[in-house]
């Protein structure tokens, strides 16, 4: 069952006006499994996300969910089908509360569907702070917030845009332990782009390793540091 792919990437090409942006991408992600996706800025790895979010359309490519070809659906489909995103910068509402925002991540489920007790159990202080506004918490408390909305769901991959940025030091490894505790439960993929290489390390059972919109490196987690990987993030 581990093995089992939940995300086909195939050949997947990006322009932005002339400049093409993504080359020639193909991955796979698996269940129980977090694949990350190493680059310094620039490199194209939130454009991946968003091109394979539907945020932007694919020019070149294809993209599959559980074998069904997703290249050509819009994001609102995307979710329905079981893609949870969590962009870079977070993008919570902060006009509304912390349980609004947690609602408008089960907007693809029938109305009337309750917030699932497991997303206090991940992230305690959010029942906590279940009436306030999301433009009032810490940036790591709204991290935590924006995670538990693309949980709400219930989504067979979870894709996280740079999680730790900005975030502090006891939060991060808060982050990393649901992180962890997620895929080890086998029920969905998860997908992580990420700069901070020890968190990334921590984490991942295969990493890929992005330049110039090309992934010029891929390998086990465990074998990270002996094949270099430390050393390329810091050129």
């Amino acid at each position: 069952m581990a093995d089992e792919t939940v995300l086909q990437v195939e050949g997947l090409n990006q322009y932005y006006g002339g400049s093409h942006i993504l080359r020639n991408l193909g991955f796979e992600a698996r269940l129980g499994e977090v694949t990350v996706i190493l680059g310094r800025n620039g490199v194209g790895k939130t454009t991946l996300l968003k091109s394979l979010m539907g945020v932007v359309p694919v020019k070149a490519g294809s993209v599959k969910l559980a074998g069904h070809d997703i290249t050509k659906a819009p994001s609102y489909e995307r979710v329905k089908r079981g893609i949870g995103y969590v962009p870079q910068g977070r993008e919570i509402f902060g006009r509304l509360t912390v349980e609004e925002n947690l609602r408008m991540g089960l907007a693809v489920k029938p109305g009337g569907t309750a917030i699932p007790a497991e997303l206090f159990e991940l992230f305690p202080i959010l029942k906590q702070f279940l009436h306030r506004r999301g433009g009032d918490l810490s940036g790591g408390q709204q991290q935590q917030l924006a995670i538990a909305r693309a949980l709400a769901a219930g989504p067979q991959l979870l894709m996280l845009d740079e999680p730790t940025e900005g975030i502090q030091p006891s939060i991060i490894k808060d982050i990393g332990r649901v992180i962890r505790m997620l895929a080890d439960r086998k029920t969905m993929a998860i997908v992580l782009v990420e700069q901070y290489y020890d968190f990334a390390a921590e984490l991942a059972d295969q990493y890929l390793v992005m330049e110039r919109g090309e992934i010029v490196q891929r390998g086990r987690g465990a074998d990270m540091e002996a094949e270099g990987v430390r050393q390329k993030m810091s050129i």
